[in-house]
């Protein structure tokens, strides 16, 4: 193998990397949006009523919200406040922390291949635009004068990468910021009804 040909394959893996790189933040993008929707529908009305439940201090009541939104993560949250709500103020406050952490990291599943296709993508079209510029280069010292027009097609086809790799880049990073914007409310508003049920258990107290 020639080292022209070897560096057009390389130029070609590039490519073929960039292109998986794409349909798998795609593929992430669209089942991590689906679970952020299932389960804060309805949310707008659900988190006030629960927060109401808790402060009149009829935490029995809590349950039924996980019943009519099952996937809702606040009337599940909720409901295994109540749950546990017998137990104490202090070991109910232990439980509701272990339990924001056990919905938190759901909510993380996949995000981490996001934030790495977004931080290395501009990388790897970097790296097949360094290919591309060895392999004109390769062809300028190889065909002398006569290569102006061969080497300014190939150091235009080299910049390609760069671009697609900026193509990929930022929509994965736009997409990974909204999703973990969306995560720190839903932690802060855990964290409310967390509050509300502990102040609830101390009014009962």
């Amino acid at each position: 193998m020639s080292f022209e040909n070897a560096i057009g394959y390389m130029e070609t893996a590039i490519f073929v990397i960039m292109a998986i790189a794409s349909v798998l933040a795609v593929a992430v993008v669209v089942e991590r949006a689906i679970i952020f929707i299932k389960n804060t529908k309805d949310s707008s009305f659900v988190l006030p009523e629960i927060i109401q439940t808790a402060r009149k201090g009829d935490l029995s009541g809590a349950p039924k919200f996980s019943e009519n939104y099952p996937e809702n993560v606040y009337a599940r949250f909720a409901d295994f406040s109540s749950e546990h709500s017998k137990g104490g103020k202090e070991s109910l406050g232990e439980l509701m922390e272990g339990k924001m952490i056990g919905e938190r990291v759901g909510f993380e599943t996949r995000l981490s291949i996001l934030n790495t296709l977004g931080n290395n993508a501009p990388f790897i079209g970097l790296l097949g635009t360094v290919f591309g510029v060895i392999s004109a280069f390769y062809k300028l010292g190889t065909l002398g004068n006569a290569a102006g027009e061969v080497v300014m097609r190939t150091i235009s086809q080299a910049l390609l990468a760069t671009a697609v790799g900026l193509a990929v880049a930022i929509p994965v990073v736009m997409a990974n910021n909204y999703f973990t914007r969306k995560l720190k409310i839903i932690q802060s508003n855990l964290e409310i009804l967390s509050k509300e049920f502990l102040a609830s258990l101390s009014r009962k107290g």
